[in-house]
């Protein structure tokens, strides 16, 4: 988290809302482990990783839509047997649990 906290201080200051992607579970191999962390703006800037790229930019459409949309906190799941996911590029044989929700301080 420490790695896009100016980032995230930056683009509050430009008054652009962000959103907080963040590891909460693994099961089997994972490109990350649990706490890796991404940010996306509003305006589609993003800071960190979630999963060294494979599931990057389905992660930032995720967090995009949860700006634009009721705001409402989301659990996103990629694994090897969902197809998404494979499309994607998870295909390290594990499954990835993300949180996705607004970050309001």
């Amino acid at each position: 988290m420490r790695e896009v906290l100016a980032d995230i201080d930056r683009w509050r200051s430009q008054g652009k809302r962000v959103a907080l992607a963040r590891v909460v579970g693994t099961e089997g191999s994972s490109p990350r482990l649990p706490g890796a962390t991404m940010v996306v703006s509003d305006s589609g800037e993003v800071a960190g990783s979630v999963s060294g790229g494979c599931v990057e930019a389905a992660v930032v459409t995720e967090a995009l839509d949860v700006l634009a949309g009721d705001g409402r906190p989301r659990l996103c799941s990629f694994g090897y047997s969902d197809d998404e996911a494979f499309a994607v590029g998870l295909t390290c044989g594990g499954t990835i649990r993300v949180m996705v929700e607004p970050l309001e301080w």
